[in-house]
């Protein structure tokens, strides 16, 4: 693995931790979130998981997520989220119902990835 970030959205480095269901199973599963991203984010913990399958997480601030297991390695896996979240919302204070602080959350859209290339600038192997 080189130093080079190969990423295309940003990533906030953190410790959370969130409950998370497999599937159709009906146990809770609480997991560390050790990084997040308004896309997905990478998880820790005894569960088992697999590639390909659909889970739900609870985070803070935020509610429920519908995602895909995207990777796993060890005891970590990546989950990417079905729809976009406001992932600085996880890292605020818990907010209440009556809190109006809550309802004021501004999308960023700066993490989006660039477009495809043109298939002309594409470099044939």
């Amino acid at each position: 693995m080189t130093g080079v970030e190969t990423r295309s959205v940003a990533r906030d480095s953190l410790f959370l931790l969130a409950d998370i269901w497999v599937e159709q199973g009906s146990d809770v599963h609480r997991v560390r979130v050790r990084n997040l991203s308004d896309g997905g984010m990478m998880g820790e913990g005894t569960m088992r998981v697999q590639r390909g399958n659909r889970v739900t997480i609870q985070l803070r601030n935020i509610g429920k997520v519908g995602g895909t297991v995207a990777w796993v390695q060890d005891d970590r896996f990546g989950i990417a989220f079905d729809d976009e979240i406001d992932s600085q919302k996880a890292r605020r204070p818990l907010q209440t119902a009556d809190d109006p602080a809550a309802a004021v959350v501004k999308a960023s859209w700066a993490h989006r990835a660039p477009p495809p290339p043109h298939p002309a600038q594409l470099r044939k192997i």
